[in-house]
């Protein structure tokens, strides 16, 4: 997306929306590949991200969504500064997080969090669950009092749906949902503003899926949180979001407001994606048509000139391998990176 694209994009919608939180511009992150022992070079790059632009607004939630391998999660840690970026800007409240010393940054981690996928590996194992809620209350200097800070994290998990008593168990002695909901816990913890949620469902059971995401939503409202949604199920995707960017092979092909991309969806990759979700009706499902994308998933070590899905899209024309689509608005609000849209 050039720059002058992206500001469209972001004034477009700040006139609808309100306040830009987040600002992401140009992002790339490319991992080097080196060999040797002694003396290493790098001889390929993983483009794991290649030129991501967007911006989410306050209070709102933009789902992320795309196959395993697109760079999702990359952009995710890149926001959170867990990985710094090789090219690109990261705006938060107007502050440039690329430009900031990891000093700089402590503040700013208390207003921005993150969910983690795995409820079973992102628990220590060795610490009570009041001593992990209560831990970066700790170290950012909240709440200094120890009593105070416990009937702190006590409330926390009441408001997350859990019983105060579970401060004195150890991870292992809970479900993988009441993990997932120490997860939620633990980032309200510093008071965020901004909490990225990674693949925070996936791998609970759907009906605990449920419970987690009517949570989620509850606290976006209560607390006026703005969420980045990272997830491959378009479904619960639909159910929580207000915005959708779609993602293929670190690219962004396809950016709407929700209702708009699943009942209009443009780029052929989306709908490839939108085809593949069953329908729970036995009967209709029965009766559909599927089409399946042919070929692989090319590697972001090496990935295609051009249109980085021409070598799989049915509606690819000759220009499609030589000249990279402009991530252009179809309609007001609607991004799309297709010629042949």
């Amino acid at each position: 997306m050039s720059p002058e694209t992206d500001t469209a994009v972001v004034q477009g919608s700040k006139a609808k929306l309100g306040e830009i939180l987040v600002d992401v511009k140009n992002l790339k992150m490319y991992f080097p590949i080196t060999e040797g022992i002694m003396i290493t070079r790098t001889v390929a790059e993983v483009k794991a991200v290649d030129g991501i632009s967007f911006h989410i607004n306050k209070g709102e939630t933009l789902g992320l969504v795309g196959e395993s391998g697109c760079g999702k999660t990359t952009i995710g840690r890149c926001i959170l500064q867990l990985e710094k970026a090789t090219q690109g800007e990261i705006f938060f409240e107007g502050q440039d997080l690329t430009k900031l010393s990891q000093k700089q940054m402590s503040p700013i981690r208390e207003k921005i969090q993150v969910i983690f996928q795995d409820p079973f590996s992102s628990l220590n194992p060795r610490m009570k669950i009041g001593d992990i809620l209560g831990e970066p209350i700790k170290v950012h200097g909240i709440i200094p009092d120890k009593a105070k800070r416990e009937a702190r994290v006590r409330e926390l998990l009441s408001l997350c749906g859990l019983n105060p008593r579970f401060a004195d168990r150890y991870p292992h002695e809970m479900s993988g949902g009441q993990r997932q909901r120490v997860g939620v816990a633990r980032a309200l913890a510093l008071n965020p503003e901004f909490i990225i949620c990674d693949e925070a469902v996936s791998a609970l059971d759907v009906s605990i899926q449920a419970q987690v995401i009517n949570l989620l939503e509850d606290l976006r409202d209560e607390f006026d949180l703005t969420y980045l949604f990272i997830s491959h199920d378009l479904s619960v995707i639909r159910h929580i979001c207000h915005r959708v960017a779609v993602m293929y092979l670190g690219h962004m092909v396809e950016l709407a407001e929700c209702d708009e991309l699943y009942d209009h969806p443009h780029h052929p990759y989306t709908r490839a994606l939108l085809a593949a979700v069953p329908i729970p009706d036995p009967t209709v499902e029965a009766k559909r048509a599927h089409k399946v994308v042919q070929g692989e998933v090319p590697s972001p070590i090496n990935p295609p000139s051009g249109c980085v899905f021409h070598p799989r899209c049915p509606k690819a024309v000759d220009s499609c391998s030589k000249n990279v689509p402009e991530f252009r608005e179809i309609k007001p609000g609607h991004w799309v990176a297709c010629t042949e849209v």
